[in-house]
């Protein structure tokens, strides 16, 4: 990887450089084919690899070529996993995060030709106080089960839907869903 201070284009994978999409649309794209639970783990992979690199990965630099991918989409930095649901999805909080990281930007991000992945995830880093930061501290103190202060309870009630955010359902549940009310409304056996 390379240094914090430049902005990579390219990555070197068991010596060969490759180009890579590096715009903040490119990896959140990225980001929501990694996570999508109606896909098998290794196409999710294969998509994924095809999507962030420029360029038609050789079989033999797969391994070495996800990790680096990871590892650029971290911007460098150590990962640490939390048990139990996420508290920021990109896609569901789409709304709130651009509003806070174009207060933080100080122009309209999504105008932009171009944006870097780092520089969109520094522009994050530094909302601090705002929606985004209210709206994550009440989710995490629900998940642990925690007593929310009258004014947090009060943003819980006006805001629930965002708040609770459930997962979206599967291709299979929603087949399954359909089915049921297919057959409580006696169109099906």
């Amino acid at each position: 990887m390379t240094d914090a201070w430049s902005l990579p284009t390219r990555l070197t994978v068991e010596g060969q450089s490759y180009g890579i999409h590096a715009d903040y649309r490119d990896i959140l794209d990225v980001i929501r084919c990694l996570n999508d639970r109606d896909e098998p783990e290794f196409l999710r992979w294969y998509v994924a690899l095809a999507l962030f690199y420029r360029e038609k990965v050789a079989p033999e630099h797969r391994s070495a070529a996800m990790a680096a991918m990871t590892d650029f989409i971290a911007c460098g930095q150590p990962q640490t996993t939390v048990p139990g649901p996420r508290l920021l999805d990109w896609q569901r909080d789409a709304g709130v995060i651009v509003a806070d990281v174009n207060r933080v930007a100080g122009q309209e991000v999504r105008a932009l030709p171009f944006l870097h992945w780092w520089t969109f995830v520094a522009y994050f880093n530094a909302i601090g106080e705002g929606q985004l930061s209210t709206l994550l501290r009440v989710r995490n103190k629900l998940r642990r089960g925690r007593r929310l202060d009258p004014w947090e309870m009060d943003y819980y009630r006006e805001n629930r839907a965002l708040v609770d955010g459930r997962e979206p359902p599967t291709a299979q549940e929603q087949a399954e869903k359909a089915r049921l009310e297919r057959i409580l409304a006696g169109k099906e056996p």
